[in-house]
């Protein structure tokens, strides 16, 4: 396979779970999930590379791009867009924080 390149950074721990920033320096095809899975910390609502277990009720993996950066392909120019966290997911991460207290 190529290479693929993750670095990720503990955001908030919780009992069973941890909320983390994944920044890609490369461009797989699942490659956030692929990575998660292969050191036993698979991705929220993940039917493919998870064991399926789905406790949120998810229709999608619990995953959010907040920021994405390109060259665009006929200016060269670098282009960037932000992305506020979804309202579901805010929901999720208050709901863990109520109960680690």
């Amino acid at each position: 396979g190529r290479e693929a390149i993750t670095r990720f950074y503990v955001l908030r721990r919780f009992q069973k779970y941890t909320l983390v920033k994944a920044c890609l320096l490369t461009g797989r095809t699942h490659q956030i999930r692929v990575h998660f899975a292969h050191i036993k910390h698979g991705i929220v609502g993940d039917p493919l590379y998870t064991s399926g277990k789905n406790p949120f009720s998810l229709t999608s993996q619990a995953l959010h791009a907040c920021l994405l950066g390109f060259k665009h392909p006929r200016s060269g120019k670098y282009m960037e867009f932000h992305s506020p966290t979804p309202q579901y997911l805010e929901h999720i991460i208050h709901e863990l924080e109520k109960s680690s207290n």
